[in-house]
């Protein structure tokens, strides 16, 4: 009895000091994995033993849209554009007064695409008669504060480390593939021009809609094959052309900083290349430096007829257009790309995209100036068959890509004579 008391004792003590050393040993351990990375790797007993130190989980960090400079918008803009019920009026007056004060004008949203669903419950409070505005319309309304999207593919090295003189910007869509060639073919063709004035040439596309035909892996095909195709994160419609300028924008900023002029148009013009550089070269300093030209559009206001794809509800937006130039093709200054991109991000998105455009240029005090040469809706009837109006030109629009081919081989034909 003596004895099993005693081992009793014996194997209590026991355990309470092989409870007390791994106690220990335990706390030693613990107290060397706090000191390791997330994903240290310790070593014992020979073996190798990932540890995964517990970190306390926090929400992911929301992506930062870059600051813009600061702006400043011209008193002449302020009041061309009157301050009333309108839900765009509202919205741009009530920009400018958060741009006064420094702040975000837009409060954009910067994840994309979770910006693309403004709340229902907001467009339906603000804008009493939504309801009636067309489908196009009111999809705008939902997406009109997303900006910056992704590109799917892009042309790092567009510009390379060359000086690029003109930056061809075109508009374009996945399924007009003949436009483009056609373009690459005739006035578009990258080249070195006489003075060494380099000219090199960019397409940007947006997504198919889900109704049209998938062409994704030819986009990309043609985009490798030719090393100028751009394709950005959007579904391609009339009103997302507002964006497709600003993407085009940002995409010149960062991939092709030193160019001197940029040409933005549509992929169905035709551009007398030589006239154009000749028109640019001809320009003064001065001039050059502070240029929005092409074919202006002084006095026009919304069109207000409910079946017109331009149609503008009053409750959209009120008042006339600010001066702007026909969006079918216009030339920028290089040096104006930073300043109206800036501009434009105090200014909320407008369905036409070269109004929108003319607005940004009027926000920042810049007038747009008339060419005779850009014929933006086209040339007369009796003249569209002479090639010598077409020699002497600078753009018309609206050629398909056969008529565009046998123009530019008629007005660099050595036989005709103007």
């Amino acid at each position: 009895m003596r004895l099993t008391r005693r081992f009793r004792a014996v194997l209590i003590v026991s355990t309470l000091l092989l409870v007390f050393l791994y106690s220990n040993l335990r706390n030693e351990a613990v107290s060397r994995s706090e000191k390791l990375p997330k994903h240290a790797v310790a070593r014992q007993a020979g073996e190798e033993v990932r540890i995964q130190v517990q970190t306390p989980v926090r929400a992911p960090a929301q992506t930062r849209v870059p600051s813009q400079p600061s702006v400043n918008i011209s008193s002449a803009f302020r009041t061309s554009i009157p301050e009333n019920g309108a839900y765009w009026n509202r919205l741009l007056h009530s920009s400018l007064k958060r741009t006064d004060r420094g702040e975000d004008p837009l409060k954009r949203d910067p994840l994309w695409p979770h910006c693309q669903q403004t709340s229902r419950e907001l467009i339906e409070t603000n804008v009493h008669d939504v309801a009636s505005y067309p489908p196009l319309l009111r999809n705008f309304l939902r997406r009109m504060t997303c900006r910056s999207p992704p590109f799917l593919v892009d042309q790092p090295d567009k510009c390379g480390g060359n000086a690029t003189f003109l930056l061809f910007a075109i508009k374009s869509m996945p399924a007009h593939f003949e436009r483009r060639q056609a373009v690459r073919n005739t006035w578009g063709r990258e080249h070195l021009h006489d003075g060494g004035l380099r000219v090199r040439t960019a397409f940007l596309l947006g997504t198919a809609s889900p109704d049209d035909p998938d062409v994704s892996a030819l986009v990309r095909f043609e985009a490798e094959r030719y090393g100028d195709v751009l394709q950005a994160d959007f579904h391609e419609s009339l009103f997302n052309l507002t964006l497709k300028m600003d993407t085009f924008l940002r995409w010149t900023l960062e991939r092709c900083p030193q160019v001197s002029f940029v040409f933005y148009g549509d992929d169905d013009v035709m551009v007398n290349t030589r006239n154009l550089l000749s028109y640019l070269g001809s320009l003064k300093p001065s001039t050059a430096a502070r240029l929005y030209a092409g074919h202006v559009i002084k006095t026009a206001s919304p069109v207000r007829d409910p079946k017109s794809k331009y149609y503008i509800p009053m409750s959209f937006y009120e008042g006339v257009y600010p001066a702007y130039v026909g969006g079918g093709g216009v030339v920028i200054s290089g040096a104006l790309l930073r300043p109206v991109y800036s501009t434009c991000g105090a200014i909320p998105f407008f369905p036409i995209d070269d109004v929108y455009v003319g607005m940004c240029f009027s926000a920042l005090g810049v007038s747009p100036q008339a060419h005779a040469g850009f014929h933006t809706f086209d040339i007369r009837e009796r003249d569209r068959e002479n090639l010598c109006t077409y020699k002497k030109s600078i753009l018309v629009h609206r050629r398909s890509p056969q008529e565009l081919k046998r123009i530019w081989r008629g007005i660099h034909s050595p036989l005709l004579t103007c």
